[in-house]
């Protein structure tokens, strides 16, 4: 039963997309420093294996598994060449779960960062970004997804690069950024900068937000600081923090600890909320229960979210916080 994100959206009703990839992979066998995108081809029942339990456990969105199938990512295993086939491979493997489901599931094209540093710092140009990711979105477009989800971004030269290519592949788009440096991305983007940097785009997103991170209470904090976008938000949190339990990194979240960031993703404005590292198909039911029992709530407080999803990663002060602070100097 095919759909579109922007239908789903129109129904009015919050959103589920699905959980991790990558660390549901490792559990299943994938080894370190192995691509998760070469799965497609040498073990497909494990990808839409892992899609069909997520579509069981209540997901409304599934992710493609082409985080990293991009050329430049690729090309540190000789597989640059192969970024179309495994993307198109992956949407494919993903439409076929979605086709299958009982209920309307929306297929979003996972569209992952380079790992390369813009001109000046380092020597990706635009030119080369929108071709990278060109190839890589038409393939995910040819193979059946519904949606390009540009995720775990940090730079607005990248954001622009990706959107550009999925703008001219004719596919509508999503902009998950990951805020996981003292409250901002890694190259400096506050959470509330995110719409603006999207202002300029001649198609608008469908939806923007947050993904991955340090934690699900920072993720929240960042969701906070997004209020009043003029886009569908979206919160894809880790499952709680990672530590390590010997040689094996553990993340802390329970189901429980999952369903409750899951009403308050709401309370904060949330339209889509999922899981990213940590989350297995068993979070996600746990969050799937949560969101259809859900009881609208007050909007979080800082405070509220330490006490009940557990104390934050980032101890930066807020965009907001640090307004008020420039107004009290003043």
């Amino acid at each position: 039963m095919r759909t579109s994100l922007s239908d789903l959206l129109a129904t009015g009703r919050v959103l589920l997309a699905d959980g991790a990839t990558g660390t549901n992979y490792f559990v299943a066998g994938l080894s370190s420093g192995e691509p998760p995108e070469f799965w497609t081809v040498d073990r497909p029942h494990e990808v839409t294996g892992l899609h069909q339990r997520f579509v069981d456990a209540g997901a409304d969105i599934i992710l493609t598994n082409t985080f990293g199938c991009n050329p430049h990512r690729l090309k540190l295993h000789q597989a640059q060449a192969r970024t179309y086939e495994l993307a198109k491979g992956a949407a494919e493997l993903a439409r076929q779960v979605a086709d299958a489901a009982p209920r309307p599931v929306v297929v979003a094209g996972s569209v992952g960062p380079t790992g390369e540093l813009f001109e000046p710092m380092g020597a990706l140009t635009h030119d080369a970004a929108v071709a990278s990711f060109a190839d890589e979105i038409r393939g995910l477009r040819d193979g059946g997804a519904d949606v390009a989800w540009i995720e775990t971004m940090s730079s607005p030269e990248e954001v622009h690069a990706a959107v550009t290519a999925a703008i001219e592949a004719d596919m509508p788009y999503v902009v998950t950024c990951s805020f996981d440096t003292a409250g901002r991305t890694m190259m400096g983007l506050m959470p509330g900068a995110l719409a603006d940097t999207l202002a300029i785009e001649p198609v608008a997103p469908l939806a923007m937000g947050a993904n991955c991170g340090v934690g699900a209470s920072d993720i929240l904090v960042t969701l906070l600081e997004m209020q009043g976008a003029p886009h569908a938000l979206v919160t894809k949190g880790n499952c709680g923090v990672p530590h390590f339990e010997g040689v094996e990194i553990v993340y802390s979240g329970t189901p429980e600890l999952m369903a409750k960031y899951a009403t308050m993703a709401i309370d904060a404005g949330a339209r889509i909320v999922g899981g990213c590292c940590g989350t297995t198909p068993e979070h996600l039911a746990a969050m799937r229960a949560a969101i259809d029992s859900y009881v609208p709530g007050e909007v979080p407080t800082h405070d509220a979210i330490v006490e009940h999803i557990g104390a934050l990663t980032n101890t930066a002060p807020t965009e907001h916080a640090e307004r008020r602070s420039r107004r009290s100097r003043a």
